[in-house]
């Protein structure tokens, strides 16, 4: 079973910029695609972006189409999403996903796994 732990969420103004890590510990994630998820409060948690195991493979919610970027390092055991161009609608706790397999696992929370606890991020205006 893999563990998922968040950071480097915070406060920023926007406009601002965040990036936030996914580091994985008890296996490699080298062969699993993975993804990155928000919910904000009241709403339910939606797709943000997610890679297939190379990186080669991305997809993005077309709200951050432009200003999110998903990428990983393998050698690490981490993935990432660089945050630019923030907005307050942006204000969520941010999970990372692990899928089943090395194949981009998309928008839907079925195809994922392992889950992280979460690292809220707040954009005020």
């Amino acid at each position: 079973q893999v563990q998922l732990v968040e950071s480097g969420g915070g406060s920023v103004q926007a406009g601002g910029s965040l990036r936030l890590s996914c580091a994985a510990s008890g296996r490699t994630i080298s062969g699993y695609g993975m993804g990155w998820f928000r919910q904000a409060p009241g709403k339910e948690r939606e797709f943000v972006a997610s890679v297939n195991w190379s990186g080669a493979s991305t997809n993005y919610a077309d709200s951050v189409k432009g200003r999110f970027t998903i990428s990983r390092d393998n050698a690490k055991n981490t993935v990432y999403l660089q945050m630019n161009s923030l907005k307050p609608e942006d204000t969520a706790v941010y999970y990372c996903a692990a899928g089943y397999y090395g194949s981009n696992p998309g928008s839907n929370l079925d195809n994922y796994r392992s889950w992280g606890r979460g690292t809220q991020v707040t954009v005020s205006s």
